[in-house]
């Protein structure tokens, strides 16, 4: 991943971090991914420390990521060692028991070293208000909840149900709320969650929406290799997950390829996750070998190699209440490369592309190939999709315009400070 800055705000000299005094000291909390590969996060922090705040991160490690300590734009970042992903609740028990251990240590460390007086909890998982209350109570500490994933409609998305676990993802999102001074929400229906389910304060809910930092994402020429001598590209990134919808994305493949007789079109999967292996399996079931390549876990250039060629990109995310009310970061990317889009109709999905994006009904896959089809004919229509897209993102949606929400809610914090 590249090591030039992924915030594209522009800062007055007088604001920098490191003239004058420091506005605050900001401990962030993630267990989700190591930054900067996470892309919000490592935007959240680098505005801080931009806007002259003192900014420490504790992370996992990962690949590409596995120093315990370093200096990143300005920014402390201190990463601990994770198990292997888990699988069923006690796989995910030890995963989450091992990163609140070392978060907690690491939060004494940083505590005791560079000290912070907020602490700034970015889920999945809401367990983070564990190490927070004790700041919070022992020490007088701030707690922020970046609510990055609604966990118990995460949770039905996953095992496709409800019962004793979700409703102690209910009860653990609750305490959660209850202990935050300010939430910040990535979307207007994480905010109506945030009210009414965590009963906060209106005035105590900031969105911040996922966007991309313009100047991170960027077209690259593309590589015609990437289409292995098939006319056309269809290109996807995010998460290999249950609930990301790739299995969907298969089977649409397999219409175009089997019934509509479409064997001119390579698909390219970017990314990685626990599904990865299950989904190649299915793949070869499905005998779609030839016209679908898995990359795998890549950095900017490549991902961005691949989307630059791609003529469509999709978003196969799974109808249900967590992904009706997500706002999906790979939607976002595909906008700022002005890259036309396929995905089912859902409501924070349509907010975010708006007429950038075609919209399938009720997860129907063979409508969802067509609809694919139906771009691929259509370079004009392409086109104008793709600088709908990249007009909505510079004007609206690019991280400079979060940025101004996030720099608002951290006002809020130290006020409630001062009182």
């Amino acid at each position: 991943m590249s090591t030039l800055s992924h915030d594209d705000t522009v800062v007055p000299e007088s604001e920098q971090a490191g003239v004058g005094s420091v506005r605050g000291r900001v401990l962030i909390i993630v267990e989700n991914l190591p930054v900067p590969f996470d892309g919000r996060v490592w935007s959240e922090a680098t505005t801080l420390a931009r806007h002259g705040y003192e900014v420490s991160v504790i992370c996992p490690k990962g690949p590409g990521a596995t120093a315990s300590f370093e200096m990143l734009e300005g920014v402390a970042v201190y990463r601990h060692w994770m198990p292997a992903e888990g699988r069923g609740v006690l796989g995910y028990a030890v995963e989450y028991s091992v990163a609140l251990f070392w978060e907690f240590v690491l939060s004494v460390r940083v505590l005791a070293t560079r000290g912070f007086d907020v602490i700034h909890a970015c889920n999945p998982p809401d367990l983070i208000f564990l190490v927070g209350a004790f700041h919070k109570f022992l020490f007088g500490k701030s707690f922020v909840f970046d609510q990055h994933d609604v966990n118990p409609e995460l949770y039905e998305a996953k095992f496709g149900r409800r019962g004793v676990l979700w409703r102690v993802m209910v009860l653990l999102e609750r305490v959660t709320f209850a202990l935050s001074d300010v939430s910040i929400a990535t979307n207007q229906s994480y905010r109506a969650i945030a009210i009414e389910r965590g009963r906060m304060s209106p005035d105590r809910v900031f969105v911040v929406r996922s966007a991309p930092n313009v100047s991170r994402v960027r077209s690259l020429p593309p590589a015609p290799s990437w289409k292995r001598g098939r006319r056309y590209l269809v290109g996807y990134v995010g998460l290999i997950a249950r609930q990301e919808g790739l299995d969907l994305l298969l089977d649409s493949i397999k219409h175009i390829h089997k019934t509509r007789n479409r064997d001119d079109i390579q698909f390219v999967i970017v990314g990685g996750g626990r599904e990865l292996e299950d989904l190649k399996k299915l793949a070869t079931a499905l005998e779609l070998d030839d016209v679908v390549t898995f990359t795998g876990r890549v950095d900017d250039d490549t991902l961005f190699t691949v989307l630059s060629t791609a003529d469509v990109c999709v978003n196969p995310d799974r109808p249900s209440s967590m992904n009706d009310k997500s706002t999906m970061h790979k939607i976002m990317e595909y906008m700022t490369l002005g890259k036309p889009i396929v995905q089912f109709d859902l409501t924070e999905g349509r907010f975010s592309a708006g007429d950038a994006s075609l919209y399938v009904q009720n997860a129907d896959t063979a409508e969802f190939g067509d609809k694919i089809l139906e771009l691929l004919e259509d370079p004009a229509r392409r086109q104008a999709m793709g600088a709908f897209g990249q007009k909505r993102i510079n004007g609206e949606l690019a991280w400079h315009h979060a940025s101004t929400k996030l720099l608002a809610a951290y006002e809020k914090v130290f006020k409630l400070r001062d009182k």
